[in-house]
């Protein structure tokens, strides 16, 4: 059976944002052209984000799919670790902030940034 990589932005236990991997199964639809399941959302939003655009640490607000359109995206996590999204890649951003906790930048959520000399253009597909 074909399946999907999805990359999923989280909040571990410990209330900070890792980067993990899921299978989706492509069990429908026919050789030509396999389909996951129909999974529900909410709508859509695009975005443009100018050379040089960089956010600050933030937690994501709902669970969406996010999709790279047009340049690169660089997302950071706590600790230096990050992960460069280009054009036709996405990721699952879920990393919420814990239920009861107040933000705090040194631990909860990730950043995210524009890379080169193209803007950046995002699909966010709301869960």
């Amino acid at each position: 059976m074909t399946t999907f990589t999805q990359v999923i932005l989280f909040t571990d236990t410990d209330g900070r944002a890792q980067f993990r991997e899921a299978l989706i199964e492509m069990g429908e639809g026919s050789p030509q052209a396999s389909l996951s399941a129909l999974m529900p959302s909410g709508g859509l939003q695009l975005r443009r984000s100018p050379v040089g655009f960089r956010s600050q640490f933030h937690c994501s607000t709902t669970p969406q799919w996010v999709f790279i359109l047009g340049g690169e995206m660089e997302i950071g996590l706590q600790g230096g670790v990050s992960r460069i999204f280009k054009a036709g890649e996405h990721f699952y951003s879920a990393d919420l902030l814990p239920e009861g906790a107040s933000f705090d930048a040194a631990i909860h959520g990730h950043w995210s940034r524009q890379l080169g000399a193209e803007p950046l253009t995002t699909l966010f597909v709301r869960a």
